[in-house]
């Protein structure tokens, strides 16, 4: 079984949908100014009114899995690439119009 086959399954693309924005978003809050306090950054950004660029720059390489995952034919991974990131937007749209 080659190593394309092998992880050529929806649970694969969910899984690197999810991880993936979360880890940038880990590094956009380590390389963030000021006193690297999770909850003191939150609220930073819910004042500043960019919840929803930040969560949009952390799920844009979610693209490149996508299209890595479409370059191996591996069809099945990208189509769960796309649902997570269907949720993503979802996501998106609620904080954009949650108050």
């Amino acid at each position: 079984m080659m190593f394309t086959e092998k992880y050529d399954r929806l649970e694969t693309g969910i899984i690197s949908g999810f991880l993936l924005p979360l880890v940038i978003s880990f590094f956009v809050f380590l390389f963030s100014e000021g006193n690297p306090d999770i909850g003191l950054w939150i609220t930073r950004i819910k004042i500043a009114g960019i919840a929803t660029h930040i969560i949009s720059l952390c799920v844009f390489p979610n693209v490149l899995v996508f299209l890595l995952f479409n370059h191996f034919d591996m069809l099945r991974a990208s189509r769960g690439v796309l649902a997570a990131t269907i949720v993503w937007a979802i996501l998106v749209l609620i904080v954009r119009v949650w108050p």
